[in-house]
């Protein structure tokens, strides 16, 4: 998941091919792959960082968010940071800045370290990555050998999310969820002390920052996602609710004046003129909201209601991300005949069929008579998404448009998954909220007098009635995904 294309100069097209060229793509694919598996690592250790940090349900959807939200925001300036001041210097900084992030998160004592550690890692994930696919076009000779680089990079970047939920299944079970965050201390640490010595500097190109464009889009998009996750807990009519909002939509307003306005935007408003590629991004945003969501509420399900351990929810998770890279080859295969637009249709009604299929989800279903079976529909469906989406949205594009392009497909991804997750924690928490009324009743009816002391001491249901407001809460979410993906199917 990157954003920048580097426009090959010529030193850039010619790199002299040296001993150390191998190693030179270990280097920048260990870095992707740093980056990428972030999001899926932290992910099944989400039910161990909540109980650890005193997270709520809604309010733990940050934990993912202050990462993506940073990362997909500033992943266009992180591309022209590499161009302008040298792509190996700034690939080097973006490391360390991503390596300290971790260390911070995993010292973390408190709910708002945390954040705040993520965070910063999302700005150090923003340089490192479209600057470490720059890179490529620096280090290796056009043609074959450049073109074995680029799949590398790409089989990476698709595996991550596998390699993720296994690493984080396995460090959670036998260590402790901060090693989700320790672990790239090392990695990240070989990776920057290697990087001088096998790879070259590139020559670098004038220009300017657009740090206004990303100021004000990634700030209005965190307040607009703290507007949506603070309904859930405090309603609509909250003051706090509202102003976030209002200053949600003046930023983004803001940066839409600046872009139009800016010699060299952050982010080429002109690429919206055309409705195929509007459209497409429209698509991304909607389906990465529902990967999000699903893999969110999905790891509290199976951890919390089935009682899975960490490392076999990573394993429930990974005929997911295998059947997305078959999706993704199917797609692959039939394209040059058919065209993007059927496998378009076809993945979006898979799509809207799994999720679906998961509002069923209750606290009596299984994983195999509940999980898999929707999971794998759904997947199939993204994986041919994903292969049709990224080429209508670089379909028509002029050479020197491509990078600008795909980059801001890439952002769309990142910002969309935030941004849709905080809407259905918000389905969820208002669906939770009425569900624990009926429950509370019922508690109090068939509880024990130590039971209902308990209660009244902690404020925390216990289960089996828990479990019932968590699965009223997931389920409502998945058919607030639904219903999202199902306009797509109509189109």
């Amino acid at each position: 998941m990157t954003a920048s294309h580097a426009t090959p100069s010529k030193s850039a097209e010619s790199p002299e091919r040296g001993r150390g060229s191998g190693i030179a793509l270990l280097v920048i694919a260990s870095c992707q792959l740093m980056v990428v598996l972030d999001i899926t690592i932290v992910n099944i250790a989400l039910p161990h960082i909540q109980n650890s940090l005193g997270f709520s349900t809604e309010n733990l959807s940050w934990v993912i968010n202050a990462y993506t939200l940073t990362f997909g925001g500033l992943l266009l300036l992180g591309g022209r940071l590499g161009d302008i001041l040298g792509r190996r210097r700034v690939f080097m900084f973006g490391v360390l800045l991503f390596v300290f992030a971790s260390l911070l998160g995993g010292l973390s004592q408190e709910s708002w370290h945390l954040l705040a550690a993520r965070s910063l890692q999302g700005v150090g994930g923003a340089i490192a990555s479209p600057t470490a696919l720059a890179l490529i076009t620096t280090t290796f000779r056009e043609g074959p050998e450049r073109n074995r680089a680029f799949g590398v990079f790409a089989a990476v970047s698709a595996g991550g999310s596998a390699i993720g939920l296994l690493a984080g299944g396995i460090l959670v079970e036998w260590l402790d969820w901060r090693w989700v965050f320790f672990v790239n201390v090392p990695i990240g640490l070989l990776i920057v002390l290697a990087t001088p010595r096998h790879i070259r500097e590139s020559e670098r190109h004038p220009g300017h920052f657009d740090l206004l464009g990303a100021l004000t889009s990634t700030l209005g998009m965190v307040l607009l996602v703290y507007g949506f996750i603070r309904a859930s807990e405090d309603g609509w009519s909250d003051s706090v609710t509202l102003g976030s909002f209002a200053a949600a939509f003046v930023l983004i307003g803001a940066f839409i004046v600046v872009e139009r306005r800016s010699r060299q935007p952050i982010t080429p408003l002109w690429m919206f003129r055309d409705r195929n590629r509007a459209g497409v991004y429209a698509m991304m945003l909607t389906l990465s909201a529902a990967i999000f969501g699903m893999f969110f509420f999905l790891t509290l399900f199976v951890q919390n209601i089935l009682h899975f351990s960490p490392l076999k929810a990573g394993l429930a998770f990974l005929p997911v991300s295998a059947i997305i890279a078959v999706g993704a080859g199917v797609a692959s295969q039939l394209l040059p005949r058919f065209g993007p637009k059927p496998f378009m249709a076809a993945g979006s009604i898979l799509a809207a069929l799994g999720l679906g299929w998961l509002t069923l989800t209750d606290v009596d279903s299984t994983y195999l008579g509940s999980i898999l079976g929707p999971v794998l529909v759904f997947g199939f469906g993204m994986g041919m998404q994903f292969v049709s989406l990224t080429l209508m949205a670089v379909s028509g594009v002029a050479s020197r448009e491509s990078g600008a392009a795909s980059g801001i497909l890439n952002a769309t991804q990142q910002v969309g998954g935030s941004l849709g997750l905080s809407v259905l924690v918000t389905v969820f928490g208002t669906a939770s909220r009425n569900e624990a009324t009926q429950q509370i009743r019922d508690f109090m009816a068939d509880a024990s007098p130590a039971q209902r002391l308990e209660f009244r001491r902690t404020g925390q249901l216990p289960p089996p009635w828990s479990d019932e407001v968590l699965t009223s809460g997931i389920s409502s979410a998945f058919a607030a995904a639904h219903s999202g993906a199902a306009p797509r199917v109509a189109k």
